[in-house]
């Protein structure tokens, strides 16, 4: 039997370190967040410092990437520096993309995405020598159709391999095709059997629409992880744009709780019964703070519908969004 994602008492958040491992990122107002300093020793300690505040809050699952920047070597440092037992926390990684910004914040690509066979092989011994451990949860980063990862046998087949060592493997998904992806992953078949036992997708009120083959992923006993649910820091107080302009029904919902729109955001995606984990991708005390409101917010989801708009439309504003 899979172990448990999460103890029994941690709250249902973890720690995404998407905006933290490099100096580049797109979510709104990144570069701000960050500071001036921004060498690898400075947030190296950056993220150490939100690793210690989520820890201290309770959270206990914290995921990264091999295109991260160096999310995985800060992590697997973290982690050996505090001594934390492992059985009581959820690590998880994801291959398939390569960082290629060199630390660069304006760099012309950021990553590169690669669902090869040889991405895995080489990424795989990458990830266990930053963390200093074998992942968790190991994930092929956007996992889409277009790419044929799903149809790949060798790839399909080492994968399950690493399932037999206990490591939950699964996908990543992104795009306006979420849906049909995660659909075509729940009917793979490796000698008989599905080797995937997890996804982490995006779910937000402004893109839901993965939510019913979600649904049917939870239904067949995988561990579901919602990420960017707050659409990149377009459901916080920056707005869609990053100037403040918060949806109506976002704002008036916050102020009906008290909180603020991230938290309404984020406890959104925990209401929805198939959610076993949201990550919070905050990159300052402060957003980590206002996340961890999230947990226990009964919001009024008839009252936030209204925000959901076409997939096609959501995934295109979010490959405009600049890295900063």
């Amino acid at each position: 039997m899979t172990a448990p994602l999460l103890p029994p008492s941690a709250p249902r958040l973890g720690l995404g370190l998407a905006a933290l491992g490099r100096p580049g990122y797109i979510n709104l107002g990144h570069g701000t967040d960050l500071g001036q300093k921004k060498g690898v020793s400075d947030l190296r300690g950056h993220t150490w410092a939100m690793l210690d505040a989520a820890w201290d809050a309770g959270l206990r699952v914290f995921d990264a990437a091999r295109s991260y920047g160096r999310a995985e070597e800060f992590l697997g440092g973290w982690l050996r520096a505090r001594g934390h037992d492992p059985a009581t926390l959820t690590v998880g990684s994801k291959w398939g993309y390569t960082y290629v910004a060199d630390w660069r914040s304006d760099a012309p690509v950021h990553e590169v995405k690669d669902h090869s066979l040889a991405t895995l092989d080489r990424q795989w011994p990458e990830t266990l020598a930053a963390l200093g451990r074998a992942p968790d949860l190991y994930l092929i980063h956007s996992a889409t159709l277009e790419t044929g990862v799903l149809d790949d046998e060798r790839v399909l087949a080492r994968l399950a391999d690493l399932g037999t060592q206990g490591v939950r493997v699964g996908l990543s998904t992104s795009g306006p095709r979420q849906a049909e992806t995660l659909r075509r992953a729940l009917a793979v078949r490796v000698n008989g059997a599905c080797p995937f036992r997890a996804v982490q997708a995006t779910w937000n009120l402004l893109e839901p629409s993965a939510g019913a083959a979600l649904a049917e992923a939870h239904a067949a006993g995988w561990t579901v992880v919602v990420k960017e649910g707050v659409a990149n820091g377009r459901l916080t107080a920056r707005g869609l744009t990053g100037g403040g302009d918060v949806p109506a029904p976002l704002a008036a919902e916050a102020g009906r709780l008290g909180v603020t729109p991230d938290a309404v955001a984020l406890a959104a995606a925990l209401q929805q019964p198939w959610v076993d984990v949201a990550l919070s991708g905050a990159s300052t005390p402060e957003q980590l703070h206002d996340n961890l409101r999230a947990p226990g917010l009964e919001v009024d989801l008839a009252a936030l519908a209204t925000l959901r708009g076409s997939p096609e439309a959501y995934w295109q504003q979010r490959s405009a969004l600049a890295w900063t």
